[in-house]
């Protein structure tokens, strides 16, 4: 599949802001199972430095400064990816057990931006919780193949909380999310991730973008209005990470676009950064997700 992408953020600061500078992580950054085709992004008002990072996980930054003084921020990025879904259907190839994934990752030796070592233990957001871990268990016995378990977690979040545009905020604790049984994609994402982990199980946070329009047939996919989270877990040297949506109880393939994996939000966030002045500020996001086939209509 090949898509084009328009995202729009739209900031407006109830006073002037001043000396901005914002970390932008919108490029999607290099993954096996997609192409990027093109990529621009338009940034209004116009940053006087733009610089371009890379890491220390699966993601690409924009370190933007505005050195005026503004009373708004306009960002939209745009691009074309061609999507081409796993090399092989993780639902049928045999796969690991949890236990021997667990041993695999704590016995591997390199840290680069995607290898398992990164994603095992606890981080910013994703802080072990033993109600989460005890709840999960059932779910991740140490015999049981490691596809099989995510498969299972991922149902019991979809099946067990509610998903609830605006229950929760990006300063929303996993555990109170767990709790009030109810949050959107990100809550569900983080959930998983610290129960997998508490099973020795790599897991990793995906921020992405959902197909907007569901093909002839499908239902349309929860979260598609504005950016996706869902969950990577490494499944061995064969399978390696596979992607599981908690929020749609799927696997990620076609209808999934990557962005950026990181160890929980914090390492992902679309848009952050400090400025001076702004007291409080208003977000509007805009999402436009759209297969090339049918922008260009009927042969």
């Amino acid at each position: 599949m090949i898509y084009q992408i328009r995202h729009i953020s739209a900031i407006d600061y109830s006073a002037p802001v001043s000396f901005a500078r914002f970390n932008l992580r919108l490029r999607p950054a290099e993954w096996p199972t997609q192409r990027v085709l093109s990529y621009t992004q338009d940034i209004t008002p116009r940053p006087s430095t733009i610089s371009e990072e890379q890491g220390p996980y699966v993601v690409n930054t924009s370190r933007l400064v505005i050195p005026g003084t503004t009373s708004a921020l306009r960002i939209e990025t745009r691009f074309d990816v061609e999507v081409l879904g796993p090399p092989v259907d993780p639902e049928q190839m045999p796969a690991p057990t949890i236990a021997e994934i667990r041993d695999a990752a704590l016995a591997q030796c390199e840290l680069s931006p995607a290898s398992p070592c990164s994603y095992l233990f606890a981080s910013t957001i994703a802080q072990p919780a033993d109600e989460i871990a005890e709840w999960a268990r059932p779910m991740l016995a140490m015999d049981r193949s490691v596809v099989a378990g995510g498969m299972a977690l991922m149902k019991a979040i979809r099946d067990g909380l509610r998903y609830e545009s605006g229950a929760t905020d990006t300063y929303t604790p996993p555990l109170e999310a767990f709790r009030a049984r109810h949050g959107v994609c990100q809550d569900f994402a983080h959930i998983m991730i610290i129960a997998a982990r508490a099973q020795g199980i790599p897991a990793a946070y995906v921020s992405g973008y959902l197909r907007t329009l569901p093909p002839p047939g499908k239902k349309r996919l929860v979260g598609a209005d504005a950016m996706h989270a869902w969950v990577n877990l490494w499944c061995g040297a064969q399978l390696g990470w596979v992607g599981f949506d908690p929020t749609n109880n799927l696997i990620a393939r076609t209808d999934h676009i990557f962005v950026a994996m990181g160890r929980d939000y914090a390492d992902v966030a679309p848009l952050d950064g400090v400025f001076r002045g702004g007291g409080k500020q208003k977000l509007d996001v805009s999402v436009d997700v759209a297969p090339v086939e049918e922008l260009l209509g009927p042969v």
